[in-house]
């Protein structure tokens, strides 16, 4: 069995890492993070400079092809510098070229596909609603009705990130109330954010300040038909793969803020000293450090398990799952560690291992908080259903 990865994905990882240490080292993503509310467009253009929109997206529409790997592969260099600011990218892999890629007609795929690889247009994804987190279709409340033409929309929408910014929300609706199931009677749709009707508010939150997430408000907002993606009633079944590479990804970017945890860590123990010898010969502080290298190597295992299965179109449910837990755990813990190996300037907010371990602290909640993950892991493995 092989575990190396291919020379070319050798050399694209080594081309990202140096284009990170040049446009957007950690210290001007320390910089960036404190503009609460100040999207940086600058980065995300970059980002289009370098053609990594176009990674993930098929070369016939303009896109440099890739797989899940590849996906992987950028993310967790992008987070090692940028922690939870490498979302920008992420939150476009999934909810556009990602969603549109897989469940678009072939005039959507022309229609949409080159802006994303281009970089010249922005998704967020709309799906979460304020009564209800994991529990997505028990709390929705979001209804489509069908008009002549298209869909009208009502309803309300939370932690949509980068909504405010987004030119099109993939938004999950219910658009039959007479069904058996709820998993039955929701359709996705490519909402465009200047639609009348449509408003958005950034929420203030711990971590990510710059990288908005808001609630997006609905009222009768007209939606044409040749903007619903995918088979109308049938969204729930095929968001799942979508979800699953959310979950991927996000599983790479926290193992990239845990190699920057790392990073952090074992400078610090190198070049500080305490009691006449460096921090690093303790004991303690070197079975942190060994903590966190083995919850590394883990990740890294589970997150290329489950891009793989995904890029070879296997379920890959399970491993999403598995490597969501292990990585944000670990990154959680570690950062965690880190500020305590840094004394009272692990407190400063000068430091990046704070910046680090805010971030973090999102992705034991989202995408699915990992107590709702390890119940799926449960089924999935022969127990009944908890919930």
């Amino acid at each position: 069995m092989d575990f190396a990865l291919t020379p070319e994905q050798e050399d694209f990882r080594r081309m990202v890492r140096s284009w990170v240490e040049k446009e957007c080292p950690k210290d001007v993503a320390l910089e960036l993070e404190k503009q609460e509310f100040q999207y940086p467009h600058d980065l995300f253009k970059k980002m289009a400079d370098a053609g990594f929109h176009a990674i993930g997206v098929a070369e016939e529409y303009g896109g440099a092809g890739g797989t899940e790997v590849d996906q992987v592969l950028l993310i967790r260099e992008l987070s090692r510098s940028l922690g939870g600011q490498a979302w920008i990218w992420g939150i476009n892999a999934f909810a556009g070229a990602k969603s549109v890629g897989y469940y678009g007609t072939p005039e959507q795929k022309a229609r949409f596909l080159p802006e994303i690889a281009a970089g010249t247009k922005k998704f967020a994804i709309a799906v979460t609603e304020p009564g209800g987190g994991t529990d997505l279709l028990g709390a929705m409340k979001t209804t489509a009705k069908k008009v002549d033409g298209g869909w009208v929309i009502n309803g309300q929408k939370i932690w949509s990130t980068q909504a405010h910014v987004a030119d099109y929300l993939l938004l999950l609706a219910r658009s039959d109330k007479n069904v058996q199931k709820k998993t039955h009677g929701t359709t996705l749709f490519l909402v465009p954010t200047n639609s009348e009707g449509l408003e958005t508010r950034q929420i203030p939150k711990l971590g990510m300040k710059n990288v908005g997430s808001c609630e997006v408000f609905l009222d009768d907002v007209f939606v044409p038909d040749d903007l619903v993606l995918g088979e109308p009633g049938k969204a729930w079944y095929m968001l799942l793969a979508t979800l699953n590479n959310e979950r991927i990804i996000m599983s790479a970017l926290a193992l990239g803020i845990l190699d920057g945890v790392i990073e952090e860590a074992l400078r610090y123990l190198k070049e500080r000293e305490a009691f006449g010898k460096p921090l690093g010969q303790f004991q303690t502080l070197q079975h942190y450090i060994a903590d966190m290298v083995i919850a590394q190597k883990s990740a890294e295992l589970l997150v290329h398990n489950a891009a793989w299965k995904q890029s070879q179109g296997m379920d890959c449910g399970l491993e999403a799952n598995m490597a969501k837990i292990v990585a944000s755990e670990g990154a959680c813990t570690a950062a965690d560690r880190g500020i305590q190996m840094f004394g009272g300037m692990g407190y400063s907010l000068e430091t990046q291992m704070q910046r680090y371990w805010r971030d973090a602290r999102l992705y034991r909640i989202g995408p699915i908080a990992n107590e709702m993950a390890r119940n799926s892991i449960a089924e999935m493995v022969g127990l009944p259903r908890s919930f």
